[in-house]
């Protein structure tokens, strides 16, 4: 934490983003013909997100994070807060060592977002890689903002480790994570252990399969939330299937899903381009 801040309003920050629920959006990053953000854009899709979900991610996986530029990153980021009418936005930060990730964090929290989000060390050739602990406790000692865990190893390839991850979880600072393991065995012994932080599903097909997460993150809330908040507040298997149903239209588990979800949002009139950003 870094010496000018003062400790109480950290720690009211942390205790009352450790409160968050439901459907977190994590939001595309919609770009113009110059591969610009497209702020008219993203004022649409906010819009109509507004009130139907708990918070936004801006910069993660579904919004092309390990892609963007520094001035796509910026901006988005920026855009999300000034669209999210007060609600959350926690901004992704799809970098795999810490110096880059708490140089994003600082932007970050100039920028006005309430706290970022992580994913494990990715590897490195030059380098050791940390342990998740060791990766997530440097990262929270230095961060001026809290922190939301992205439990995932598709990119990262972490080796799933139930109790690692239940250690980290418990570091001052942490918020919440995304467990996108995708192993419904995984997040149900995480949540048998017990965790301090609210827990949310990273993957639509496995809602149903793991009652007792305290809520979703997913590419198809920038499509259908309330589906997505129905679904994980019922846990029901018609729910799922109407989930499993949307998620097969929309192409939402192709390598590019990213790009299907934008297709959508123009096909509705919501964004210009379904173009990538880069």
């Amino acid at each position: 934490m870094p010496p000018s801040e003062n400790p109480g309003d950290r720690f009211d920050a942390v205790e009352r983003l450790k409160r968050l629920s439901g459907v977190v959006v994590p939001l595309v990053t919609p770009v113009d013909e110059q591969r610009k953000v497209c702020g008219p854009s993203v004022a649409r899709l906010m819009a109509g997100l507004r009130g139907r979900v708990a918070g936004y991610m801006p910069a993660l996986s579904t919004g092309e994070g390990w892609k963007l530029s520094l001035k796509q990153w910026i901006d988005i980021v920026h855009l999300t807060v000034e669209h999210a009418d007060g609600a959350p936005v926690l901004a992704g930060v799809e970098i795999g060592r810490p110096a880059g990730i708490l140089a994003r964090a600082a932007l970050a929290e100039a920028l006005g977002a309430d706290a970022i989000v992580v994913p494990p060390p990715f590897p490195a050739a030059d380098t050791p890689r940390p342990t998740l602990v060791e990766h997530f406790r440097e990262i929270i000692a230095k961060s001026p903002l809290p922190v939301f865990v992205y439990h995932e190893n598709a990119v990262s390839k972490m080796d799933l480790d139930v109790a690692a991850l239940r250690e980290v979880c418990a570091l001052p600072g942490v918020i919440g994570v995304k467990e996108s393991s995708g192993h419904a065995q995984f997040t149900e012994e995480l949540l048998a252990g017990g965790v301090p932080v609210p827990v949310f599903q990273g993957w639509e097909h496995q809602i149903a399969d793991v009652p007792g997460v305290q809520g979703f993150v997913g590419p198809l809330a920038n499509l259908e939330p309330d589906v997505c908040a129905e679904a994980v507040t019922s846990f029901s298997r018609v729910c799922q299937e109407r989930i499993d149903e949307l998620s097969e239209r929309y192409d939402l588990l192709a390598d590019d899903w990213y790009l299907h979800v934008k297709t959508e949002l123009v096909r509705r009139g919501v964004i210009g381009t379904a173009l990538a950003v880069g």
